[in-house]
């Protein structure tokens, strides 16, 4: 549908609506825990069939893009179905604060009393000058000393750290932004009597927090990156990655590196290629966000690019407001090239970012998405985003095209955002980096047919360019000697055997790196095994027979 047939049929739909307010939800028309207003219409929530868009009465707004108008369908018919909390994930930069703005106007226009929740104080303001900007005007701030406090207001803005220490206001509808962020407060909220009727909407890029299907219910998936990479609404990525940072000893506590051992362990063990010049081979003079492991390494970071006379700036979690919006208007206006942060930049960044630097190892695929997220937005001039990868992220988690499955994590089984070992994997071409599907023999780019696996090493301080759909062929071994230890350990083989089949496959014995934890072994694996058990059966026999 074109803009201009999507701009009629909205306004042919604007007559009706307000006979659809009346379909919306049960008790639209009377707050939450009053009497319920008769009608000789079906109230309910499954008489509602689709939700109507059209621009504001009180003024004009941007129009959807399909993928929004898409979610926001399926967000309809999943609430007419009966659900009452339901996930909706959509990439960063893929709108979903538009989204919200479009769900809450067709919602107060029908008399409903909403709440919007973000998972920081600093983001109230932030989420304000959003729906401002979509024409939503009449909102109150749930907030100690706010100007625009006013409970009587039909939208309500509020931060979590705010909610948990107050009354809360009755509300037909909550959408809570960022709803991987889980807190302990929102469990008991979801448990209270008192709001049991009431929908909750949680809107997240990474789905994937442990427990979260034990409190949301249904699951929407409006988009994913791949496809608004490919539709141009973000923008494409190039990485390029160093060696492997030493992290033996660093243990993993709640899905991701314990933050004390590794900084202990980057800041004994410096990043194979130098971040400031690499930065300067490769940044290009890029506005550049800067990701570091803590206070100490983001500052000795942010002081070596300005030796180097790079502008840069820094915050993390103890800046001011005042400090981070001096940092923003600086990058905004390209007075800072590089801003260093520790764990802020994650979430409610909407900045122009044009190349990433990740100097912080994660095991954690919510974050590291987050992460890239930050400089997927496309935008005027932007053909792709540089990615400098210090950390090794890349080689652990693979790309953040490659998404887990779309299942809420309910607490049961392997993690949701964690490397899944059983999956094939593409590998890098020895010849030009590209990095091939799994199981293609013969590299797509440049024609190269390895003749047997071997590992590619980059000189000190060299980045290697890995490329999209790829991950380094020390994974793949080390994927391989997991789901052979579990082979052999399930049908009583000796210890050696996975070591000696390891071998057989790729030509040397597995170094102490690899094959450092078990796993389920693959079809392609298990088939692997049973041909060589089968080769050896036939020599046995051939033997046996002279």
């Amino acid at each position: 549908m074109t803009e201009s047939e999507s701009k009629a049929r909205h306004a042919g739909d604007a007559a009706g609506h307000l006979d659809d307010c009346r379909l919306s939800f049960q008790n639209i028309n009377s707050p939450r825990n009053s009497p319920p207003v008769p009608t000789s219409q079906d109230n309910s929530f499954s008489a509602r069939q689709e939700i109507t868009v059209f621009p504001s009465r009180g003024g004009s707004i941007r129009p959807l893009w399909p993928h929004q108008e898409e979610a926001l369908r399926k967000l309809s018919r999943k609430l007419a179905s009966g659900a009452m909390r339901v996930i909706v994930q959509m990439p960063t930069g893929a709108g979903k604060t538009r989204l919200a703005a479009e769900f809450l106007r067709n919602e107060l226009e029908c008399g409903r009393r909403a709440m919007f929740v973000v998972p920081a104080i600093v983001l109230i303001n932030q989420a304000m000058a959003a729906f401002n900007a979509e024409g939503l005007r009449d909102i109150g701030v749930i907030q100690a000393n706010h100007p625009e406090t006013d409970e009587r207001r039909p939208l309500q803005v509020a931060s979590v750290q705010t909610l948990l220490r107050r009354k809360i206001p009755p509300a037909d509808l909550v959408i809570i932004d960022e709803a991987h962020r889980w807190f302990e407060f929102y469990e008991t909220w979801f448990a209270d009597p008192d709001w049991q009727e009431t929908v909750f909407i949680g809107l997240t890029a990474t789905p994937w927090t442990r427990g979260l299907g034990n409190y949301y219910k249904d699951f929407i998936v409006g988009s994913t990156i791949q496809e608004l990479i490919g539709t141009g609404h973000l923008c494409d990525f190039r990485v390029f990655a160093p060696g492997h940072p030493d992290l033996t000893g660093v243990k993993t506590v709640a899905g991701d590196f314990k933050p004390d051992q590794l900084a202990r362990a980057m800041n004994k063990q410096a990043l194979v290629a130098d971040i400031v010049e690499t930065w300067l081979e490769r940044g290009e003079d890029r506005q550049t966000l800067c990701f570091c492991v803590d206070r100490a390494h983001a500052k000795a970071v942010q002081l070596r690019f300005e030796e180097a006379g790079v502008r840069s700036g820094y915050v993390d979690y103890f800046s001011t407001p005042e400090e981070r919006e001096t940092v923003r208007v600086g990058f905004q206006r390209g007075e800072l090239k590089v801003i260093c942060n520790v764990g802020v930049l994650t979430t409610g960044v909407d900045w122009d970012v044009r190349c990433i630097i990740l100097a912080r190892p994660t095991r954690s695929r919510i974050l590291f998405t987050q992460i890239i997220g930050r400089g997927l937005r496309s935008a005027d001039g932007k053909e792709a985003l540089t990615i400098l990868d210090h950390s090794d992220n890349h080689l652990r988690l693979g790309f953040v095209t490659e998404e887990p499955p779309q299942v809420l994590d309910d607490g049961e089984g392997p993690r949701r955002d964690a490397y899944d070992a059983s999956v094939p994997l593409p590998t890098e071409c020895p010849s030009c980096h590209f990095l091939r599907p799994p199981k293609v023999h013969v590299c797509p780019a440049c024609g190269f047919a390895p003749v047997a696996v071997s590992k590619i090493y980059c000189d000190d301080g060299e980045l290697v360019e890995i490329r999209r759909l790829d991950i380094d062929d020390r994974a793949e071994q080390a994927r391989w000697h997991g789901m052979l230890a579990n082979i052999g350990i399930r049908r009583g083989y000796q210890p050696g055997w996975a070591a000696h089949k390891f071998k057989e496959k790729f030509g040397h014995f597995p170094t102490s790196s690899a094959g450092a934890f078990l796993a389920e072994p693959s079809a392609d694996v298990e088939r692997w095994v049973r041909s060589r058990n089968i080769a050896f059966a036939k020599g046995a026999r051939r033997r046996a027979n002279g």
